[in-house]
């Protein structure tokens, strides 16, 4: 007798279908998995014997099959061993297969029986609700699931309690979406003493959803109005959440299936690995960069990271996404990130002071800018330079304006792009390209006379040039204003790093 039963195969934040397939035969006694199983499926068949039998059944001495078809796609993860245990129960006569057909089931087995969590219930919802099928997973996952919407969820503790459902012994209840707390913000911009100029680029790179970097000696605030940022950025709307929390569901880091509105704010150490930073590994999992998709990606120390980690940043920061090839798939994960970096002027961090600099004073400071590439810097759109506070401005009060009264700002102008950008592919002025850029940043005369005379003098290449419009466009949008000024391109133009010269 054959058996079927659906699941799905991660392919990124791709859910492809699966087909398990189980033929009880006569033969030897044999429990074969095929169908280019990893080791954790192949492992799948101790798991399954045993959480069947501590429900007091046994496998029959026959000859066992379990075929996961298409047979040419990589199987990945434990999620398998559900659909398999439900495959070979049906093949054994204990659950109707015409039952199970209409469901796809995913999750991992203990060998007690217990449902464990796996990464990617949420994809997997939202893949059965396409097909217009139902979903069994594990009640660890079922408020997770149950963010799909219109599908039906059986979310069971164990193997036990989803066959007695199907025997109509117990009836599981349909689990309720998880709760979407309210969003936790950092320090407020009112913790900042003076850095007003820092301030104020911030404030237009959170309305443009711009790249910015930071430079400053050791203690400017650099850290601080970071950390700053998530405070005045806006809510991330209903699609935005669902698709930031399709990325937390495959790297599993969902919990409780809590889907937050906040938009994430990653902070990876300097050490981290290129895999860390942009995805991989051996079972290919989303990256740093993804896992601030639509929110903010931090980089602390710029120049301490390794160099070919920063330059893997350059494609993402381009393209909004992340393409891992490998030789027996290629995964792709969104990565719509805005990029904030830090880093000192030099190893020391104390290059404009002549008292505390070192003597190696300014080559160190050549060699260590260095380790950062061109072609990254010039993916960022804000450069500015942080400087030392002094003993006065610490003892200042604090600041009239707080994160609140910039947040309405950058919610304004978020406003006014998400109306003007309702018809095209991009959010911010950040993403404009093409003939929207054209239509939507284009100066006026004034504003174009600069701008051409300002690209000669400071050697912008194209990207440079247009990045300086995109910031032009934010800063007419947080002033209120249709069309994009010589003030404003003035503005931006300030914030352009320029090329070095020979």
């Amino acid at each position: 007798m054959v058996a079927l039963v659906q699941t799905v195969a991660y392919l990124g934040l791709e859910a492809r279908g699966v087909e398990v397939q189980c033929q009880v035969a006569p033969g030897l006694p044999a429990f074969n998995v095929v169908g280019l199983p990893d080791k954790a499926v192949a492992e799948s068949r101790e798991r399954v014997r045993a959480a069947i039998a501590a429900m007091g059944l046994s496998l029959p001495p026959k000859r066992i099959t379990i075929n996961l078809s298409p047979a040419d796609l990589p199987k990945e993860g434990s999620h398998y061993d559900l659909p398999i245990a439900l495959a070979l129960l049906g093949a054994m006569g204990i659950i109707d297969a015409e039952t199970l057909a209409s469901y796809i089931v995913v999750g991992e087995l203990s060998l007690d029986g217990r449902l464990a969590a796996t990464p990617g219930a949420l994809l997997a919802a939202l893949y059965a609700s396409s097909a217009d099928l139902g979903l069994i997973c594990s009640a660890i996952h079922g408020s997770e699931a149950a963010w799909a919407g219109n599908v039906e969820l059986l979310a069971a503790k164990d193997l036990l309690a989803l066959l007695n459902h199907f025997k109509g012994q117990s009836i599981l209840t349909p689990p309720e979406t998880g709760a979407a707390p309210e969003p936790v913000y950092g320090p407020d911009l009112e913790a900042v003493k003076g850095q007003e100029t820092a301030k104020r680029a911030l404030e237009i790179a959170a309305a443009g959803g711009h790249n910015l970097l930071m430079n400053g000696p050791p203690g400017s605030g650099k850290s601080l109005l970071a950390s700053c940022l998530p405070g005045i950025l806006p809510p991330l709307s209903p699609g935005e959440a669902l698709e930031v929390s399709m990325v937390a569901s495959v790297a599993g880091t969902l919990e409780g299936g809590q889907m937050s509105r906040q938009r994430p704010f990653r902070a990876p150490h300097h050490s981290a690995s290129m895999a860390a930073l942009v995805g991989g590994g051996l079972k290919v999992r989303p990256g740093e960069v993804s896992l601030a998709h639509l929110g903010v990606l931090f980089l602390d120390e710029l120049p301490e990271f390794q160099r070919p980690v920063l330059d893997s940043l350059r494609q993402p920061l381009e393209t909004g996404e992340v393409s891992i090839a490998r030789a027996n798939a290629h995964v792709t994960f969104p990565a719509r990130v805005q990029m904030v970096a830090a880093m000192n002027p030099c190893r020391c961090g104390h290059l404009g002071d002549a008292a505390l600099a070192c003597s190696r004073a300014p080559r160190c400071a050549a060699n260590y800018q260095a380790k950062v590439s061109g072609p990254l810097l010039d993916r960022i759109d804000l450069h500015i330079e942080v400087a030392a506070l002094s003993a006065s401005d610490l003892t200042m009060p604090p600041p009239a304006e707080g994160s609140d009264k910039v947040a309405a700002r950058v919610a304004s102008a978020r406003h006014i792009q998400r109306h003007r950008y309702g018809d095209i592919d991009a959010r911010t002025n950040a993403e404009i390209d093409g003939d929207a850029l054209e239509k939507y940043a284009t100066p006026d005369q004034p504003g174009q006379a600069l701008l051409k005379q300002a690209a000669e003098a400071m050697r912008l290449s194209a990207r440079g040039y247009t990045r300086v419009l995109r910031v032009a466009r934010t800063i007419a949008d947080l002033a209120g204003t249709a069309e994009v000024g010589r003030i404003h391109v003035a503005e931006a133009l300030s914030y352009r790093r320029q090329a070095p010269r020979n």
